[in-house]
């Protein structure tokens, strides 16, 4: 699907990071984007920068999510791109053992149930609404094409860490999803891939001290630096532009294959 000033796009977590770089590289090769995201100020000041619309969304209440997509289509159309890239990193053992009183606790509930529900949850929940507008749209292209969607996972989901439990599960549901998502909507006219990034300069990067940085660029076989927000819009817009690319999950991450920890 050729990226022009008919497309209308959706970006989920589209104030920062993947999703705000992806949401330029969208809008730079004239689609009309929308981000959904929940930091209502840095979100307004891209979509000004871009011509788009910022929409206020949390991705795990269905409630703002049908709200998110009715502004959108509102100001822009039906989107025929969605590219879900709001998530959360959470950090804790499944059970663990404090080695000085021998205290035995495990991972919340609360905190495995919250990952799930935003990162997994959330990206069925946008992919499922926004299929459901795709159908309605007239078909594009000699294959009768409609609409794309482009979740993002993580290397997590096949190389889990320590600590990992809660996210490497949401992001390996992402990534199973895509492959029955795409026969569910193959029918429509509507492609579904997945990303998995590896490990990448984000704003949640930025919160870890330079040594831990450098350390974890140098765990990168090659190139040995942490990738590029742009690498990764580039690699999703090559996933709407190229008809062929359907039920694919493509790693993005310099050959890493990360340790147990």
């Amino acid at each position: 699907m050729q990226i022009d000033t008919s497309i209308a796009a959706i970006v989920t977590g589209g104030a920062s990071g993947l999703g705000e770089a992806t949401a330029r590289a969208l809008a730079a090769k004239g689609a009309k984007v929308a981000l959904f995201d929940l930091n209502e100020e840095r979100g307004e000041a891209v979509a000004a920068e871009i011509g788009g619309v910022f929409c206020k969304v949390d991705v795990s209440d269905e409630a703002s999510i049908e709200a998110g997509f009715a502004r959108a289509r509102e100001a822009h159309g039906q989107e025929r791109v969605l590219v879900n890239c709001a998530g959360i990193a959470t950090v804790g053992k499944t059970t663990k053992r404090d080695r000085e009183t021998g205290a035995i606790s495990h991972l919340p509930l609360a905190a495995f149930e919250k990952t799930i529900r935003i990162n997994l949850m959330g990206t069925f929940n946008c992919m499922a609404k926004a299929a459901a507008g795709m159908i309605t749209l007239d078909t594009v292209g000699e294959y009768g094409e409609r609409g794309v969607i482009i979740n993002t996972a993580s290397v997590a989901a096949e190389d889990g860490q320590i600590g990992q439990v809660a996210y490497a599960t949401s992001k390996a549901g992402v990534k199973g999803m895509t492959l029955p998502a795409a026969r569910d909507l193959m029918g429509e006219g509507i492609r579904v891939n997945a990303i998995l990034p590896g490990i990448f300069h984000t704003p949640m990067m930025d919160g870890l001290p330079e040594k831990a940085q450098v350390a974890l660029a140098a765990s990168v076989p090659f190139p040995k630096r942490l990738g590029r927000p742009e690498e990764y819009a580039k690699l999703a817009c090559f996933m709407v532009e190229t008809e062929y690319m359907n039920a694919e999950t493509v790693r993005l991450d310099g050959a890493i294959r990360m340790p147990p920890k």
